[in-house]
């Protein structure tokens, strides 16, 4: 198997798309499930920089959506709120996008900078903002509270929303370090020979 021509071709979206498949059923996981990994998906997304990449994946994501109300989970968070996941995903793609230059990908050289982990946790915090702000006003689930009350039932999932982005962030690094690693080694091989 020729581990470059893989890297360079359009097949990289396929784990993205897999993890999301794979995790979105359930947000914030369980014994059985893992956290939902689309904020880090369409982080990592956002680094092909190819915008019909970004509108597949929110459609991916509505489907999925779908599917899983069909076949029995609650449908509490589809509301005219649920409009606001497109500029909460979006808010993540243009952070990877940005993020591309940051990282540097060279060999088997994979270094994640500390103004990427910045971007990545600002990102994950206005994706957190956007779509608990955009629930609260438009989804006419909470007209009895105040915003402040809600801002504070709402807090205790910062860190889970926050941790899962990150870990699987950190996740995806590595085994993109791991993909360049064996590369750079496959290459050294048949210089060798």
């Amino acid at each position: 198997m020729n581990l470059q021509r893989y890297l360079k071709a359009d097949y990289l979206p396929i784990p993205l798309i897999a993890a999301m498949v794979l995790t979105r059923f359930h947000h914030f996981g369980d014994v059985l499930h893992l956290p939902d990994a689309s904020l880090a998906v369409f982080f990592f997304a956002g680094f092909f920089r190819k915008k019909m990449l970004l509108g597949f994946l929110l459609a991916l994501a509505a489907l999925i959506d779908y599917v899983a109300i069909s076949n029995g989970t609650s449908d509490w968070c589809v509301t005219p709120a649920y409009a606001f996941l497109i500029p909460t995903y979006s808010v993540m793609w243009f952070a990877g996008r940005y993020c591309s230059r940051l990282t540097a990908m060279k060999g088997t050289e994979l270094t994640l900078s500390v103004g990427a982990m910045v971007v990545l946790v600002l990102a994950t915090s206005m994706a957190f903002v956007i779509s608990n702000s955009s629930f609260y006003l438009f989804s006419d689930r909470y007209t009895d509270m105040s915003w402040t009350q809600y801002a504070a039932s709402m807090a205790h999932y910062y860190l889970p929303y926050m941790s899962s982005t990150l870990i699987y962030a950190i996740i995806g690094y590595a085994l993109v370090k791991f993909i360049k690693l064996a590369v750079v080694t496959q290459d050294g091989h048949k210089t060798a020979s």
